[in-house]
């Protein structure tokens, strides 16, 4: 058994002794507990191969969880969303299936199942336990008729949603064999107004749209939001009419927020650490700027790069060894790579076109970058050592990747031109698939969670 325990609203958290994945931050739902169910030790069947790029998405059927009230259907229409949007499946019209509510604790009838072409079949429930929320599901694959998964969870009825990205994360999981990134956040910038004068403030909301809450009011100019790889706390550029652009943090959950450094020129494109304590920044100085590293516990800094070029958008290898940035130090923007502290850089981007906004995976294989030809902007991946560059979506303006906790999909956004603005789209990084993602108005600069179950407060 695998016990989960997240803590109420307001209540902090608390780690039990079985526990395998770390206590949510107060503030963001209560997950009480999560107990495996019974699966078969046959060898899954259901397998999605991404490893060679040519996959098929996978036909499945999601059907209506059982229950009280909706709340069993709101909760497996989440679940069929979040499996089609990622690409990888094709869940079933509900008015195909076999059965509309195939039962929890019984064996689904497969030969009815088998007509309609699934390969596998997601049967649930949600009731009420008391005070909360019991929510179950299975997932059996047709064919063999073997359970392959199941996951039975506790929570506040308020945090309904989160367990359906929970569950789809543990579908998804199961069946390509990558961490999930369903239950996350995306913080981005929400623009509003003529675009010779955009309102730009930051906003938050769930990967899929839903849940979408303002973090500054637009007073001040936001751009460059980049999330903490193990808190809730985002940095990102402000700027004030009439003052230098600074660097900022933000704690999503208190909204508490502190100024990065006392730096008298602009600061810009922060990024942090893998540990989350040390922030990578840019700093302008006359016409050129270099790379420095804050410590935000001691506020001691680090001079990175010492060149006469424009030295921007650092990003750090997951294991904190090493920095990619972009430099016009040898005539264009192009990438280059060093160590963590500084010291000699080199170049890695050598193809036609110019390099910009590198991302590292979280899974350390890849960088992506924002590239410049002359027909457009381009969104691609390279391997850290230059090699392997492929493009993975171009148009007029791309820009700003920013990856998935599983590394598996970027987030950009893609701004048309004119007086319209910039939308936001998630690309995996095969190339076969492109998803337009929901926002309330324009956006741009985009940047991913890690999965809520692994931050801290």
């Amino acid at each position: 058994m695998t016990t989960l325990e997240l803590a109420p609203p307001g209540f902090g958290h608390t780690r039990l002794a079985s526990i395998s994945r770390r206590g949510l931050l107060a503030g963001s739902g209560a997950l009480i507990a999560a107990q495996a169910l019974g699966t078969s030790t046959a060898m899954a069947q259901l397998v999605i191969d991404l490893r060679k790029g040519t996959f098929q998405p996978m036909p499945i059927a999601i059907a209506d969880f059982g229950g009280e009230g909706d709340m069993g259907p709101r909760v497996s229409g989440i679940i069929t969303n979040n499996l089609r949007r990622s690409g990888y499946f094709m869940p079933l019209p509900r008015e195909r299936h076999a059965e509309r509510t195939p039962p929890f604790d019984g064996i689904p009838n497969f030969e009815q199942w088998k007509p309609t072409g699934v390969q596998g079949l997601v049967v649930g429930r949600v009731v009420r336990d008391g005070a909360r929320l019991r929510s179950e599901f299975r997932l059996w694959d047709v064919t063999s008729g073997q359970q392959l998964a199941g996951q039975q969870y506790f929570t506040d009825p308020n945090n309904m949603r989160r367990v359906a990205h929970i569950i789809s994360d543990a579908v998804y999981s199961k069946i390509t064999g990558v961490g999930g990134y369903f239950d996350t956040r995306v913080v981005f910038v929400d623009e509003a107004g003529p675009k010779e004068n955009r309102r730009k403030r930051l906003a938050i909301m769930d990967q899929d749209g839903a849940n979408v809450r303002f973090l500054t009011t637009g007073d001040v100019s936001v751009v460059t939001p980049r999330y903490s790889p193990v808190s809730q706390d985002v940095t990102y550029m402000a700027q004030r009419q009439g003052e230098q652009p600074r660097v900022h943090v933000i704690n999503i959950e208190s909204g508490a927020r502190q100024v990065v450094g006392n730096f008298p020129d602009m600061t810009s494109s922060p990024r942090f650490s893998p540990n989350g304590q040390t922030i990578a920044l840019s700093l302008q100085t006359g016409g050129n700027s270099n790379l420095y590293a804050m410590n935000l516990g001691s506020r001691s800094t680090t001079r990175l790069t010492d060149t006469a070029a424009i030295d921007t958008s650092p990003s750090y290898s997951p294991d904190g060894t090493q920095i990619v940035f972009e430099s016009d130090r040898g005539g264009s923007q192009q990438l280059y790579l060093m160590d963590s502290g500084g010291g000699a850089a080199k170049r890695i981007s050598f193809a036609q076109g110019s390099y910009s906004q590198p991302a590292w995976s979280p899974k350390a294989d890849l960088i992506a970058f924002t590239k410049r030809t002359g027909s457009g902007f381009a969104i691609g991946v390279m391997r850290p050592d230059g090699s392997g560059e492929r493009l993975l979506t171009e148009g007029f303006h791309n820009e700003a990747p920013t990856f998935a906790p599983n590394g598996q999909y970027l987030m950009f956004f893609r701004d048309p031109g004119g007086q319209s603005g910039g939308k936001l789209y998630m690309v995996d990084i095969t190339g076969r698939v492109e998803q337009p993602v929901p926002t309330p108005a324009f956006a741009s600069d985009p940047t991913w969670s890690p999965l809520l179950t692994e931050v801290r407060s």
